[in-house]
């Protein structure tokens, strides 16, 4: 049976936006031989719950808003986005299910934002850099990431290689906001090496697959092997995915 992915449609009140880059999450994730389920902004808690109830993983895709910084106790940066209330709320409600039941989690820009902020951490609200992290809105790549060499990043990308040492791969960001202070159970496992942006998390936990990737794989999915090595593991975890057994617990 095909893994089920949850996907919070990217944007409550920007249709254009999600007919453009919806399809291309549900793409890499049926290439990879599961299922892409779209969540609606409008769905209520318990439609959401019924829906992850049957999904085998979460993605998180990118947003043209940006998380209210309320959120992590900041005051709001005038170039910080408006927020989208009714997005964060799918987003919430499916972490705490993939949390819950150590569901596999990819989180790709915005959605990398959500998760470090959903594990209390905090964002750069606008990045100030000779880098142009935005280029991948006009060019296939930005800039290369440093990715750490005993990171589970590192082995997904190296694809089986025996490859040891500094990896280096090329990105297509497209983003003005990154993580700073990286929240409870995650790591950096990747930056920017001229700036130090930060451009992939990944959980601590060696045994519950947690991704974030500041990038876009989904759009170079069918150009770029790294990007296809991203979403096979991430469809991978959710293939071998299966339920926590909860010990009851004593006293």
């Amino acid at each position: 049976m095909k893994p089920r992915i949850a996907i919070p449609v990217p944007h409550s009140e920007k249709p254009d936006y999600n007919e453009r880059s919806l399809p291309q999450y549900i793409h890499a994730i049926e290439a990879e031989g599961a299922e892409g389920v779209p969540v609606s902004a409008n769905a209520s808690p318990v439609e959401v719950a019924r829906l992850v109830n049957s999904c085998q993983g979460i993605l998180l895709p990118g947003s043209p808003a940006d998380v209210d910084p309320q959120k992590y106790g900041a005051e709001k940066d005038p170039k910080t986005n408006p927020a989208d209330p009714r997005r964060d709320t799918v987003d919430e409600l499916l972490l705490q299910d993939a949390h819950n039941m150590h569901k596999p989690i990819l989180a790709i820009c915005y959605g990398l934002q959500s998760l470090n902020v959903w594990r209390t951490g905090t964002l750069v609200q606008h990045i100030h850099s000779p880098v142009n992290h935005e280029a991948g809105k006009t060019v296939p790549i930005a800039h290369k990431v440093t990715v750490e060499p005993d990171s589970c990043l590192a082995k997904i990308l190296r694809n089986g290689s025996a490859q040891k040492g500094q990896l280096e791969v090329p990105v297509n960001s497209s983003h003005h906001q990154s993580a700073e202070v990286v929240g409870d159970g995650l790591r950096v496992v990747a930056r920017m090496p001229e700036d130090g942006i930060i451009e992939a998390v990944e959980g601590t936990n060696p045994d519950h697959f947690v991704l974030g990737v500041q990038w876009h794989p989904e759009r170079s999915y069918d150009q770029d092997a790294p990007s296809r090595a991203i979403f096979h593991a991430f469809v991978e975890a959710a293939r071998t995915w299966k339920p926590r057994e909860i010990s009851e617990s004593v006293g």
